[in-house]
């Protein structure tokens, strides 16, 4: 018979490691969501170019097909739009906001309406198609999204309580993952997603962003999103190229972002009675709007603008004109509602404009390109931080930093000049709004039903008594 103090011991042993594993458990959770994002955001993105080459592919076929988003634009915005009302609730836009605002929200049932798995796989579903359909859209907005929803589902499956850091945490790891930028990452969680950082989400968010950019980069390699360039101003001209491109482009990203929040109001307002029908209605137009400004600038101005900003950064020409149909084009993509992010296609602008004031200054193509960028990055997000440290990361312009710090900041001050309000913030506060909506109206529902069920039992006992009386 085993003595009676190895016994104790052994029970002491076995509590020891369930204790250890009800520690670890959250973490190893934890960390296979962080990888999940690396995947699902790898996926994402070739899925992504594939749809757009589809599209593409559709146009050159035959002699008419230069008109086919004429029809197929305007019919998938449409469709888009159904979807993401009917089906997909909350999975419009950026996907941004939404993980700004689940961030603000207390309540635990309101953060999962905006941050789930269906919206995760319905935003990817979408901003697919709408990329099929020529829309001027970019994936990097929805995978902050779908990296926060992954995380919240983490927080269930782990029982961890953190759920903001994780939200942080998450969308860290999107951004990261999307462009291969893990300073950009970090930064964006700082300055974006927070604008007061908690010291206590530091190891959450470095440990996702590493581990979402190793599965990344063993899916898809190490790679700089434009490749590599460098801009450093030294002449006179290019210092004023600097100032042009800083200021200008701040203050055309300003008007962009104010008049994306001015519309998203006044078009949910007048959508209200019917938002189904009225929303649909507004992207098909929206749609057919896109399709003619393709139509006008020979089919560049469909897509994310990749392939015309990495041209102009390496050097080489493009209409000069480009940069106000693609703001244009991705002005009305946002304002129709359907899925889908403005990073991608804000950075082809910036780069556009910055082509175009070097083309005018006589400076290299592709310093002005990247100018470009930061100045008018930094006026519609109104984050110069993530602006210069993602545009450093995307070129491996490590050179140049003081060049983009320089012009980031000009863009942000003279944002701010005309723009108060960040963009992304302030398309938070809609969905801040009918979560609180949302919740107060379950409140009342389950007031009422708790008074329903007193007064029954209240008539139940008076006709109990009655009887015993009789």
């Amino acid at each position: 018979m085993r003595p009676y103090y190895k016994n104790v011991k052994m029970v002491r042993r076995t509590r020891v490691m369930w204790g250890s594993w009800r520690i670890w458990q959250p973490r190893l959770v934890f960390w296979v969501g962080a990888l999940m994002i690396g995947v699902i955001s790898v996926f994402f993105a070739r899925a992504a170019d594939y749809a757009y080459e589809l599209f593409e592919g559709l146009r050159h076929t035959t002699a008419y097909s230069p008109y086919l988003p004429l029809v197929l634009t305007p019919l998938g915005f449409m469709l888009c739009s159904y979807m993401s009302t009917r089906l997909f609730p909350n999975s419009q836009g950026s996907g941004i906001p939404q993980a700004i605002a689940a961030r603000h929200l207390h309540n635990t049932e309101s953060q999962h309406r905006l941050l789930n798995l269906k919206v995760a796989a319905g935003k990817i579903l979408m901003t697919i198609i709408g990329l099929f359909c020529g829309a001027s859209i970019g994936r990097e907005g929805p995978t902050v999204q779908v990296g926060a929803s992954i995380m919240i589902q983490t927080a269930r499956w782990g029982k961890m309580i953190q759920t903001k850091g994780l939200i942080v945490a998450g969308s860290a790891a999107g951004i990261s993952a999307a462009f291969n930028t893990p300073l950009a990452g970090i930064v964006f969680a700082i300055e974006e997603m927070s604008r007061a950082y908690e010291s206590r989400a530091n190891g959450l968010v470095v440990s996702a962003i590493i581990l979402s950019g190793l599965a990344a980069i063993g899916l898809a390699g190490n790679y700089t999103y434009f490749g590599q360039a460098s801009a450093i101003a030294v002449r006179p001209e290019e210092w004023v190229a600097v100032f042009v491109c800083g200021i200008g482009g701040g203050l055309l990203g300003a008007l962009f972002s104010l008049y994306s929040l001015k519309a998203a109001r006044r078009i949910k307002r007048w959508a209200q009675p019917a938002p189904i029908k009225r929303m649909a209605i507004v992207a098909g137009g929206c749609g057919l709007a896109v399709a003619l400004i393709g139509l006008v600038f020979g089919g560049a101005t469909f897509g994310t603008g990749y392939e015309q900003a990495r041209t102009v950064i390496e050097g080489g020409s493009i209409n000069p004109f480009f940069f106000l149909g693609k703001l244009l084009a991705t002005f009305l993509s946002m304002a129709s509602g359907i899925p889908g992010g403005i990073f991608a296609p804000s950075l082809s602008v910036g780069a556009t404009l910055g082509s175009t004031v070097a083309h005018v200054l006589g400076i290299s193509i592709g310093l002005g390109a990247i100018l470009g960028m930061a100045g008018y990055f930094a006026g519609v997000v109104q984050s110069p931080m993530t602006a210069f440290v993602i545009i450093l990361e995307m070129t491996d312009n490590h050179d140049g930093i003081i060049t983009l710090m320089a012009t980031s900041m000009l863009g942000y001050i003279a944002s701010r000049m005309i723009s108060r309000e960040p963009l992304y913030h302030g398309l938070s506060r809609a969905f801040i709004a009918d979560s609180i909506k949302f919740q107060r109206a379950r409140n009342r529902e389950t007031a009422a039903g708790e008074r329903s069920s007193a007064e029954e039992m209240r008539e139940e006992t008076r006709r109990y008594n009655e009887k015993g009386a009789i």
